[in-house]
């Protein structure tokens, strides 16, 4: 891959992932650089918990207050973003939505903030209009993403705001292999070398 960077690009598991905290995931890749890489997993919802749930944990709202999302943000799911600082929360949002010192732009459609301020922007409703809220992230260390593709574990292709932030996750992984044009009955799982 040499100095290629991937920063904005979706990652797509390969069927034989042998991690299978990474089966048959997507991943909006945040960050890539000689330093590593850093992810969000937009296909795995967390179990047990929603968003108006999140936010009473996090007291969002006032004492004695309930939360009461905008009907465009009522069904926002919480996802697995990865093994990574697991109790920690990011958000994956469309660019319009912008936050001095916490928002972190990764390409001109989508940025990432992980800070409680954007949970109360878009409970109040001034939020982005498109997100995805994640509980941890997927990281590599310097190379071992790169040793990954050697390996045949990843596919990737552009990033699709249309896949990154539909909230029907389940279709995400056959979206995604569909994007670059692949029949995942087609796939095999061993790298071959000419």
């Amino acid at each position: 891959m040499g100095d290629r960077f991937l920063d904005g690009q979706m990652l797509i598991a390969m069927p034989a992932m042998a991690d299978a905290r990474f089966a048959r995931a997507v991943i909006y890749l945040c960050a890539h650089s000689a330093d590593g890489a850093m992810g969000i997993i937009i296909n795995q919802r967390a179990p047990n918990i929603d968003f108006a749930e999140l936010l009473e944990q996090l007291n969002i709202a006032g004492e004695g207050e309930a939360i009461h999302l905008p009907p465009s943000k009522a069904d926002i799911a919480v996802h697995v973003g990865g093994p990574v600082e697991s109790a920690r929360g990011f958000v994956l949002h469309s660019s319009d939505y912008y936050a001095e010192d916490s928002t972190l732009p990764i390409d001109e459609r989508v940025s990432l903030t992980a800070t409680v301020d954007i949970l109360r922007a878009i409970a109040s409703g001034d939020g982005p209009d498109k997100a995805l809220l994640a509980l941890g992230y997927a990281g590599w260390a310097p190379g071992q993403l790169e040793d990954e593709f050697q390996s045949n574990g990843w596919l990737h292709c552009p990033a699709d705001p249309e896949i990154l932030f539909d909230r029907n996750i389940d279709n995400k992984y056959l979206r995604a292999l569909k994007k670059i044009g692949i029949d995942p009955s087609r796939l095999v799982n061993d790298s071959g070398h000419a």
